[in-house]
């Protein structure tokens, strides 16, 4: 029985830890679409040399996303429009107690879902609220 599976296992599992860290440290729902893209590829491309693909090429496109990822938030930290294509931008979804459809419909938001943010964050009625916005995460700030 080959046992060099398990080594592979070892070693794209610690290789892929280190990837992961220079990438950065941030929960799913903290990432930004590029970011989530990355990881999912990521995950995808880490069980290419069990399946018999090479551990270098796989670890040198891991390296590569990780790198493209990195570059690309430089990137939205110098531009404006660069930082709303890769990450997107805040939107406003209370103003003054009243809900802007408009911007609702942009993220695809219901009015019930939105109460239900409400709620959990301890807030009775949507005109109690001065000002609320779902951030790039998908939190509510309110």
């Amino acid at each position: 029985m080959e046992l060099s599976w398990i080594w592979q296992a070892v070693l794209i599992f610690f290789v892929g830890t280190f990837i992961l860290r220079i990438g950065g440290r941030k929960s799913i729902s903290q990432m930004t679409i590029s970011q989530t893209i990355v990881m999912i590829g990521f995950g995808s491309l880490l069980i290419q040399p069990v399946s018999g693909k090479g551990l270098l090429i796989t670890f040198a496109v891991a390296s590569l996303l990780t790198l493209l990822m990195i570059f690309a938030e430089y990137l939205s930290l110098k531009s404006d429009i660069l930082e709303t294509i890769f990450s997107g931008k805040a939107v406003m979804v209370i103003e003054n107690g009243k809900p802007i459809i408009k911007n609702l419909k942009k993220i695809r938001l219901t009015i019930d879902k939105l109460e239900t943010r409400l709620r959990q964050a301890g807030i009775s009625s949507i005109e109690d609220v001065r000002y609320a916005t779902i951030e790039v995460s998908g939190q509510s700030s309110i």
